[in-house]
Formats: C-alpha cells, structure tokens, sequence
C-alpha cells in the first residue's frame, strides 16, 4: 500500500538491477515478459500421499509462460528502468530480480521485508509469493494513474517462508504505458553501515580476463566505496601489469589497486595471501575472493555484503556460477560433499547446467526449495575476517578441495557458508574441461584423501579408499599409465603424512608434470594427422567394433572382459598403429579397455594422446596401489590424528609467510 519515502535506520539489501547489453538471453536472468500467470509447475500432492510413486520434474521441457526477454512486452529504459506496454506484463520475477526470502527468514532475525518502488503512468503492479513446493501465491497490489509518479510500499512477511520461496513483483501495463524508474528491498535495522572489503583474485597468465573484470570494478562507485583494497595477486609470467590496459584500470582504481607478484603457489596460495593481507592490514571486515576468468554482476557483491551485515552468525557468503559461455545457463546453484564417499556435487535438488532461457525460476520448483550448503567455491565467495584470524588461511594445497576444505573447517568451528541466490558470477565452466586426466590429477587425489582424513566422519573415511582403487583400476584399464602413476604419488605423499605440504606447493608441480611426460597419455599433439593411421591385422567380429552399451549390466560386462584382457598380450600392430580414434565426449574406461591402443582426444577439442597397453605395466601399478590403499585403509585412524594435530601449523599466517617467500624448510 503507499506509504512515506525511506526513513532514517533502513537499510536496502537488493536493488533493481537490468542488463548492460540487450541480448535476450542474458536478459531472462533480469526482467522477463510473460503471457500467463500459472502457478509454477509443482504439482499437488496430497498429504500422506506415495511421494515415490510421482515422477521428478526435469529441466527439459520449455517454459511456454514467459518469454525470452523483453520483445513485445516493454523495453528498459535509458535511465535503467522498465516501461511496460500498455496492456502487457513483464515480471521481475527472475534470477537477479526476485527476493531469496527463506534465505533472509532464515539466516537473519527479521520478520517482514519492505520492497519499495517508484512508478510513473498507468497500470498495476502485483506482488507474488512462491512456497517451497514452487506454487505461486498473490500476496498484494497496487494500482497506479499518475503519470508525474509516485512511491509505493509493501511491507511483506517472512513468517511463510521457512523451508523456501522467493517474493517477486509483475508489472501490467493499462490504458497507457507504466514505467518503473526504481525498485529496491530492504529492512528497519539499527545496522546501517556497510562492511568494508578487500578483494583478492589470483591470476596466473590472464590479464586479458583480469583486467577486464578491474575496469568494470572501477566502473561502480557503489562497489568502490566500500572497498579497502584490491589486492591482485599474480603468480604468472604474463603479467598483468604490461597489459595495454592496466593503465586504465589502475588509474580508474587508484590507492585501492595494489598488486603482488609471488611464485606459482596455485588458487589456495593466491587466496592464502589476499587473506593474509586483507587480516594483517586490520581494516577490511570481509575478504571477497575471486577468480581472475570471471564477469561479476557488481550488484552481487553489495548484496553478499548486505547479508553478511545482517546475519545471526558471522557467515560466509558464496556466489552462484554461471556459464561465460552459454550464459543463461547457471552450472553451480549449491554445492555439498557425500559424506560417504567424500565427492563433492550439486545439493539435491539443484541440478548443474539449469538454463533460464528455457525455464524461468517462477516455473522451476525445485529453485524454490532453500538450498543449504557445506562450501562455496571460489570463484566467488565473502569471508568474514575474524573467521580467518580464528580458523587460519587455506591448506597448501595448491588447486582442487581447498574451498571445499576451508568451508567444512569453517562449518565445524560455527560458522556456515550460504550460497545467496542473486549473487552470481559468469565462469568457465568445467564442462569443457578434463582435469582429472592432467597434472591435476595428482591435486584431486592427494587433496581429496587430506580434506576426508581432516574432516570425514566415517571410519576409514567410509567408501573413500575403495572408490580411490577403484578410480586408479579405471586410469590403468583406460590406458591413462601416467595419470594412474600420479594417483600412486599422491596416495604416497598423504601416507607420509602433512610435514611435506608446504614443501610440495612450492616442488610438485614441476615433478608432477615431468613424471607425466614419461607416459604417452602425458604426451599431445594438436593434429590427428600427426598420428599413425588406425589399423588392425584382425577386423572386429561382424564389424561391430567396440559396443557402447546403455544398462548397468552392459556396462560391467564390459568391464569385466575389459578387466580380464590386461592379463593378455597386445595385439598385433597395436603398438605400432592405433586401433581407433576415440573423441573424448566417447571415452568411457570400460570401452577403452577393449583397445591395445587408441587415439584419445581431450576434453577442450585442441589436442590428442595415442594411448597404448602396457601388460607389464599395469601389473606393476596395479601391486602398488593395493599395497598402498591397504596401507591406507589400515591406518586411516593413526594418519587421520596425524593430520589433524598438524592442521593448525599449515594453515597458520606464520608458516604461510615462509612459503609466500619461497622458503622451503625441507
């Protein structure tokens, strides 16, 4: 209903925000025009009802209620508001517009949201509430005729939204067109002052994305005022300080620019410095990490500000991550770790790869459900300082598991993480890439093993160690020799326990990728022609070649046959001809243990390996890693006490300044 203009002790926590580019893809995460009003697409169920008997929506089907964008419906306006045509509606009710409640009902002690809007001309504006099913119920409106404008309030309650929902609002234009100039979300709070930020991004060999993402942090006043510092923290040998455009940006950011050049101590080095620098200068209440290969929404970072503000709990706050390629399509709305077999994936029921521009968030049910996580990847995520001064700096594990990591060791100590819908960055997302086959290999393994020994609470880390000797049979029944090889120095480096860590972060790198270049799998080429022509004395039986079956049964019939045939030698002309060109959206462990060898692509379509069976070899990986995983298996209790009473040394300011230095204790 109209009431009075802001008053002294609010604070605004969500404010309109509309694309800088007209793309209509990009344009359905802001505003959106609809031709129906239907109530989302969960259905009704019945109390007591067989929830198990009913099929699980997916994200295949198009939602057919809301357009694309705004063609048709309005337009935005030259001062970054929506004017409606007359008779048409378009909602706000999207990814960047709509208000997280069970978010704020739940992490926060208010009780009602205020949204406040400002209009001008004729027509309706019509305030929505969704429950946690994804049903949709009106919950207030307004109608407008007053073309000089006009300010009008609604005071909304949280009390409904305690397992999910969102508010949103549609705008409906009448006889004529309705504009909406302003728009913002807020609360009564004697919590007024924003928390101040420094902001570190690790970059290794990026300043075409690094300092892009600088100008636009320069771009914002908003954003720049509330930052103390950003500090830049280069590890490459590309800098980003001779990039023709670093002038520019850092004459846009001035003092608040400082860059720190340091060796290759990988993602947790970098973020471990930007937090050591963000605590010891004192000022900053929240250390912001980014990615240097992402586009933030700038309007995210007031708003992850905002909530940390505003918290029961001193709280770290993540944002969620969407595709710089495709980008209505969002790969990371929560992430969890099953505890069971220590993996990380999307918390149930979100899913990795949901795209807005055919399914809005009014019509996905399962969106709004509030998603409760254990970590926020790095790519974007707020971190209170005196969590840092508490709990230490990240684990020297160079890349892979050290967010995951650090938020369980924040989780433990009291302090959650909350991955904010409307936070949100653009990143490469890790579809195009195959980091398990690399180098990185060895940081999945080693880090995945040190993270479960720290903090799983199954004993023998439940299905871990199986699963870690059933992933290294896979490597070798695939022909991966040298990835299977760095699998077994990991495994190694963990039994040796944490005195090495620091160590490592400054060596392995190295060692790791000369180990791998001893192996044909560790060795590329960017031409299939440079390659022998596939060839086989003996044609596969009826022509059938190597099946790709579809049931589970199918799939361990080949695994076991695949299994057995490493006791046999290879075929004839195998070792000099491959038997086949396998495309890697093809490769499948269980299929490439029926060749002796073949030509593999990689995961981002630039290169390709001939992979060739080695008996010998798999015999002599295959004794060591039993040995090593029983070994494993056996003392996990002793290794695990190990671990953990080290834990505060390696994440401690004070042998992290050792390592930023390059000094190696060892």
């Amino acid at each position: 209903m109209p009431a009075s203009n802001v008053d002294e002790g609010f604070r605004v926590v969500q404010r309109l925000v509309l694309p800088n580019d007209q793309e209509l893809d990009v344009q359905s995460l802001y505003v959106s025009g609809i031709t129906s009003f239907s109530g989302g697409d969960s259905m009704s169920r019945q109390s007591g009802g067989d929830f198990d008997s009913v099929e699980e929506e997916t994200d295949d089907d198009e939602d057919e209620s809301e357009g694309a964008g705004m063609s048709g419906f309005g337009r935005i306006t030259d001062a970054a508001g929506v004017a409606v045509d007359p008779h048409r509606r378009v909602t706000l009710g999207t990814y960047f517009n709509a208000f997280p409640a069970s978010y704020w009902r739940r992490w926060t002690e208010f009780s009602s949201v205020r949204l406040t809007v400002r209009l001008r001309g004729h027509g309706s504006v019509i305030v929505y509430r969704s429950t946690a099913k994804g049903h949709v119920v009106r919950a207030d409106s307004y109608r407008l005729d007053n073309e000089a404008g006009e300010t009008v309030t609604f005071e909304l309650p949280l009390k409904p939204f305690i397992d999910g929902g969102w508010y949103w609002f549609d705008l409906e234009g009448g006889v004529s067109e309705l504009v909406l100039e302003d728009a913002h979300w807020g609360f009564e709070t004697e919590k007024v002052r924003s928390g101040r930020i420094t902001i570190g991004i690790t970059t290794f060999n990026r300043p075409d994305f690094c300092v892009p993402q600088l100008v636009n942090l320069a771009s914002n006043p908003a954003v720049l005022d509330i930052i103390d510092e950003i500090v830049v923290v280069d590890q490459g040998t590309n800098k980003i300080v001779d990039d023709p455009g670093y002038a520019s940006a850092a004459a846009g950011l001035g003092s608040k620019l400082r860059v720190i050049e340091q060796p290759n101590l990988g993602g947790s080095g970098g973020f471990s410095r930007a937090m050591n620098e963000a605590t010891s200068m004192g000022a900053s209440d929240y250390v912001l990490l980014l990615d240097d290969d992402v586009v933030c929404e700038l309007e995210g970072m007031l708003r992850a500000v905002a909530f940390a503000d505003l918290v029961k709990t001193p709280s770290l706050v993540g944002g969620q991550m969407f595709s710089l390629y495709d980008r209505s399509v969002m790969h990371a709305y929560g992430e969890s770790i099953a505890k069971y077999r220590w993996f990380w994936g999307p918390v149930a029921p979100s899913v990795h790869g949901h795209d807005f521009a055919k399914k809005s968030l009014r019509a996905t049910s399962w969106m709004h459900r509030r998603i409760d996580v254990d970590y926020n990847g790095w790519w974007m995520c707020l971190i209170p300082t005196q969590v840092i001064r508490e709990i230490g700096l990240s684990l020297p594990m160079f890349i892979k598991w050290d967010d995951a990591e650090f938020g369980l060791r924040a989780g433990a100590a009291g302090y959650p993480t909350v991955t904010l819908p409307g936070v949100a960055v653009w990143h490469v997302p890790w579809t195009e890439k195959d980091d398990t086959l690399d180098w990185q290999a060895y940081f999945h393994e080693r880090n995945r093993l040190v993270s479960a020994l720290l903090h799983s609470p199954y004993p023998h880390g439940g299905k871990l160690v199986r699963e870690s000797l059933e992933n290294h049979t896979k490597r070798l029944m695939s022909m991966q020799y040298g990835t299977g090889e760095t699998i077994l120095l990991a495994l190694q480096d963990v039994l040796d326990g944490p005195d090495r860590m620091h160590h490592d972060i400054l060596h392995r790198l190295g060692e790791v990728r000369a180990l791998r270049d001893g192996y044909d799998d560790g060795q590329s080429k960017p031409e299939l022609d440079a390659f022998p022509a596939p060839r086989r004395k003996k044609l596969e039986k009826r022509g059938k070649g190597i099946p790709v079956p579809s049931t589970t049964v199918g799939k361990a019939k080949m695994a076991a046959t695949g299994l057995l045939r490493q006791a046999f030698p290879t075929r004839e002309l195998s070792q000099e001809h491959p038997e086949g060109i396998m495309p890697h959206v093809d490769q499948r462990w269980y299929r490439l243990a029926h060749f002796d060898s073949a030509i593999v692509s990689s995961a981002d379509g630039v290169a390709a390996s001939w992979y060739r069976r080695d008996p010998a070899q798999f015999r002599d990986q295959m004794s060591r890693s039993l040995k090593m995983h029983a070994k494993l298996y056996r003392e996990w209790d002793e290794l695990a006490e190990r671990w953990r009473t080290a834990l505060p040394e390696l994440t401690s300011p004070e042998r992290w300044k050792q390592t930023f230095e390059g000094i190696d204790d060892e």
